[in-house]
């Protein structure tokens, strides 16, 4: 076997050409600011629709909270997913990667990073605006690993997905079809999972408030 080929398939050249994808999605990010800001228009306007479309009582926020924020997050990731791979095709890079003398899962990981980066990116902007429009508290640990780990739930099959639908002409439309049917497991479990951590964090507060009220 080749010497080079041997020293590519090395963890730390690995490592380094999924560092050096993810630096270069980030980076041309930076430099044009196309993906992000349609994401996050997408995602305010996903919010602020909701917010003037249901008329809620104080004790229904919390319940649909969830509903509302992954339908956001969905949405908007599909869309960051699809610029993020249209992007590399458009321009020619998408052929210069495949080139590369790397392991194509390196091409993976290091894409499916860079698209958890603009999906936790709008998860950072969404939740403020979310908290101050519904009056409800987002920010506590088991919601936030909740965002963590759903994100990346839907990153690690909305990434190859996205790399299949690129090719086609149809794009646009065929992301959403092959990608909803499949990560729907995965957003009903991030839903549940965030009822149970917004249900134990109030029974925690109201142990403690009741604790402080008795003392």
């Amino acid at each position: 076997m080749d010497r080079a080929a041997i020293t590519n398939r090395t963890p730390s050249t690995y490592l380094k050409a999924i560092s050096a994808i993810v630096w270069k999605d980030l980076a041309a990010e930076l430099r044009s600011r196309e993906l992000l800001s349609a994401m996050l228009v997408f995602a305010l306007l996903v919010v602020l629709i909701f917010n003037f479309a249901i008329e809620l009582q104080p004790s229904l926020r919390s319940t649909i909270t969830p509903g509302v924020l992954w339908v956001t997050f969905a949405f908007a990731g599909t869309l960051g997913l699809n610029r993020s791979m249209a992007v590399e095709k458009d321009r020619g890079c998408l052929d210069g990667l495949l080139l590369a003398p790397v392991d194509r899962s390196a091409i993976y990981f290091g894409k499916a990073l860079s698209n958890l980066a603009f999906m936790l990116i709008v998860a950072i902007v969404v939740l403020p605006i979310y908290s101050v429009l519904y009056n409800t508290n987002l920010f506590n640990p088991g919601l936030l690993v909740v965002i963590v780990l759903g994100s990346i739930g839907y990153v690690a099959v909305g990434t190859l997905l996205s790399s299949m639908a690129v090719q086609t002409r149809t794009r646009d439309v065929l992301l959403p079809v092959l990608l909803f049917p499949v990560i729907v497991p995965v957003l009903l479990a991030a839903v549940k999972a965030w009822s149970t951590a917004s249900a134990s964090t109030a029974c925690m507060l109201r142990r403690i408030v009741g604790s402080l009220g008795g003392t």
